[in-house]
């Protein structure tokens, strides 16, 4: 059994920045592959990033690459999403996710998953 906690969310005005934080419970945090999506109103969930359990391994959306770097500190049982150059349309409820390999994470299959944290982007 694994627990998420996302944290960092907030309002930011377009070109800013914002981190966000996942903090996960368990033993095998370390065995998990990890990942974001996120979801606005009116809209369909949309896969944002992910990683393999060992962190060698990245995808990313393409509405977010060169935009977004997710990274994970094992040893703190953590993992981070670095939101650069934020736009409006970025604004959505963000969601922390984990599943035993990032194939299942880029088509929507979570195994746990957070309580989410709202990004708001002003223009």
């Amino acid at each position: 059994q694994v627990e998420l906690v996302e944290s960092g969310g907030g309002l930011v005005q377009a070109g800013g920045s914002l981190r966000l934080s996942c903090a996960a419970s368990g033993r095998t945090f370390s065995s998990y592959a990890m990942g974001w999506f996120r979801q606005a109103p009116g809209k369909e969930r949309e896969f944002v990033v992910a990683i393999s359990s060992g962190g060698s391994v990245k995808y990313y959306g393409n509405s977010v690459k060169g935009r977004f770097t997710i990274s994970r500190d094992n040893a703190k049982n953590t993992v981070y999403l670095q939101m650069n150059s934020l736009k409006p349309e970025d604004t959505a409820v963000y969601y922390c996710a984990a599943a035993d390999s990032v194939r299942r994470l880029r088509i929507g299959e979570y195994d746990y998953w957070g309580q989410g944290t709202q990004v708001t982007v002003s223009s």
